[in-house]
């Protein structure tokens, strides 16, 4: 048996032993991708030469930074079919914008609301009163009031045997 001090001597030296170095540029490139767009995708690939988004970095890289701020709670992680996808939280985007040294006014685009479009089509006006078809088709299919609805008088369905469990034996 380990004494409890042991273990997290030795726990202590191998989160030394194994951490990662990324050189500050990177880890910059990383943030300043992050907080422009809110929210960062990695494939689960660890030897993969470049992230696609920041050319010049490593996926490796970019996946420590992003567990990094993950362990700090900065972001939030979901992982699906071989991709990380990491979201960032409120106390990440006051993290990001102490380090990145940017003013308040700055704010991800997860945050930011869409512009509201000018070119919107009128809305058309119905015909009012029952007399006369509906304009819309699913109107007219929907309305079968008073009509004879299901197959015709001579409709004799048909049925043969077929393959498998169905099939005469």
């Amino acid at each position: 048996f380990f004494k409890l001090s042991y273990y997290n001597e030795y726990k202590s030296y191998l989160s030394c032993r194994f951490a990662m170095l990324i050189p500050k540029k990177n880890r910059r490139a990383v943030y300043e991708q992050l907080f422009k767009d809110g929210v960062m995708v990695a494939k689960k690939e660890f030897n993969a030469p470049s992230h696609p988004e920041l050319k010049d970095i490593p996926n490796l890289q970019v996946i420590k930074a992003m567990q990094s701020l993950r362990s700090k709670g900065y972001v939030k992680e979901q992982f699906a079919w071989r991709h990380y996808y990491w979201y960032l939280e409120n106390d990440g985007i006051t993290y990001l914008r102490d380090f990145l040294h940017l003013p308040q006014e700055i704010v991800p685009s997860t945050l930011k609301r869409p512009a509201a479009k000018t070119t919107t089509a009128a809305p058309r006006a119905r015909p009012q009163g029952g007399a006369g078809p509906k304009s819309d088709d699913r109107d007219a299919y929907r309305s079968a009031e008073g009509k004879n609805v299901g197959p015709g008088q001579g409709f004799q369905p048909e049925f043969r045997g077929g393959y498998g469990r169905g099939a005469p034996q």
